[in-house]
């Protein structure tokens, strides 16, 4: 098992038609953003500019939150309304038109990966999945297997879990939680 701690600080800026967006792990690390050619990434953008028009992918599905505001947005011209922290989840080559200023956390999962889910939690969690994603919503604490880490707001631990070990885990205030097998 391989526990990676990627802070918010250490991630780097790169523009995007709305914004900006900073990439934490795009997997396998061989992978390149602009070849789409990776299993699945995770970054974080500010939306700037209003309207906003998402970048597709196709062969990729998607989740979205918002972390500092709600979001205004239309998908394939369905317009729906998303509270702070509520999971969006799209196929990424959708048509999507967001009227919102603030910080998202994005995952992007290509189409190939048979299992993946994303939630929000703050109980303890006991999972054996090949790849675990724990993102920080604020000052937080998370024990794997009775190791204590301490994250920032926006950080990401991801734990990399081929042997599928059963994994313990407990959080101090609510996480986004993620799991996905290959």
């Amino acid at each position: 098992m391989n526990i990676i701690l990627l802070p918010k600080k250490s991630s780097k800026a790169s523009i995007w038609s709305g914004g900006l967006t900073y990439e934490y792990i795009i997997h396998p690390k061989t992978a390149n953003y602009a070849d789409r050619d990776f299993v699945f990434r995770i970054s974080s953008a500010t939306i700037e500019q209003i309207p906003s028009e998402f970048t597709k992918f196709k062969g990729y599905y998607r989740y979205l939150v918002m972390l500092d505001n709600s979001l205004d947005i239309e998908v394939n011209k369905e317009k729906k309304l998303y509270k702070k922290h509520e999971i969006m989840e799209f196929n990424s080559d959708d048509e999507v038109t967001s009227y919102t200023n603030g910080t998202d956390f994005n995952w992007m999962v290509s189409e190939k990966v048979s299992h993946h889910k994303l939630s929000i939690t703050n109980s303890n969690q006991n999972c054996n999945a090949q790849v675990v994603i724990l993102f920080s919503l604020d000052t937080t604490v998370i024990t794997i297997n009775d190791k204590s880490y301490n994250l920032e707001p926006y950080d990401l631990l991801v734990i990399e879990n081929e042997e599928k070990e059963n994994v313990m885990l407990h959080f101090s205030t609510e996480c986004l939680f993620g799991i996905l097998d290959f």
